[in-house]
């Protein structure tokens, strides 16, 4: 018969596999994420803050699986990489030699609420070839700001994200968001303050909120920076409760939604469990 010498139609073949591309991240928010949505083998180095506990918003031991650059021009060109990730704040003279060498680059900002966070996550994911592992970990930091959420109609309880220095995240930070989605009212932001803005001692004592969270880095840290956070006078502070954040859950969207999240819900229940009784509403 002759459809026996008919070669069969390419139609038939089995796909080719599909190449995702190689990467290397510069930016440290980035990098915790493409550790979650993109293969190991795609990933030829990580920016050097995620190797150190003290910077890193990511397990350590896994950012220590690869490599690392210092973030110069030659040595990204050195791993050929198909794409480069760095922040927004990357220079024109370093975006300009990544495009006369070739060089795919995407940038990746600090989210500043839950939607952005989540719309990084889905950008990074479709860099990375793998839009569904995307999808994957948004449905995960969903879920856990939905087992951190307060009751309904529960008061937001006053409270103050108090860093080294006297260092406040204010009004339109995604730390912010998350203190509002897991029943806090963020007690700078309520006082006009902005990221980064400074919340002095006196201030605190003159007006406290119900709950502080240290976020202190005293590892590495000089010691007038920390003073405040451990200041005496806070103890005269009856009505108020001092409560450890870990300073890397303040730097990151993405999987470090999930920890913070839960860190936020932790203290809440703990406050709630020790008053026994509703807490005063925010001011």
């Amino acid at each position: 018969m002759l459809t026996a010498c008919i070669p069969a139609s390419h139609a038939d073949e089995p796909p080719a596999p599909q190449v995702h591309p190689t990467i290397v991240s510069l930016n440290p928010c980035a990098d915790a994420i493409l550790a979650e949505v993109a293969d190991p083998a795609q990933i030829l180095a990580l920016s050097p803050y995620s190797r150190d506990p003290r910077s890193s918003s990511m397990d350590v031991r896994l950012a220590r699986r690869f490599g690392t650059t210092r973030g110069t021009v030659e040595e990204v060109l050195a791993l050929r990489p198909d794409v480069v990730v760095d922040s927004t704040f990357v220079a024109p003279a370093t975006a300009q030699a990544y495009a006369r060498l070739g060089l795919r680059l995407e940038t990746s900002g600090m989210a500043a609420t839950l939607d952005q966070a989540r719309a990084q996550v889905r950008a990074l994911a479709r860099v990375a070839g793998h839009p569904d592992r995307g999808e994957a970990l948004v449905a995960r930091i969903d879920a856990a700001l939905a087992a951190a959420a307060p009751p309904a109609n529960a008061a937001p309880i006053s409270a103050v994200l108090w860093q080294s220095g006297g260092i406040v995240p204010g009004a339109d930070t995604l730390a912010s968001d998350l203190l509002t989605h897991t029943g806090f009212a963020n007690f700078s932001a309520l006082r006009g303050m902005n990221q980064a803005d400074r919340l002095p001692l006196e201030r605190m004592l003159a007006d406290p909120p119900r709950v502080i969270l240290l976020a202190s880095a005293s590892e590495g840290a000089r010691a007038e920076d920390d003073r405040a956070l451990a200041h005496p006078a806070l103890r005269s502070l009856s009505g108020t409760t001092r409560a450890a954040f870990a300073p890397n859950l303040l730097y990151c969207g993405g999987p470090t939604i999930i920890r913070a999240a839960a860190r936020l819900a932790e203290v809440r229940r703990a406050l709630l469990a020790r008053t026994g009784t509703p807490v005063r509403a925010a001011r």
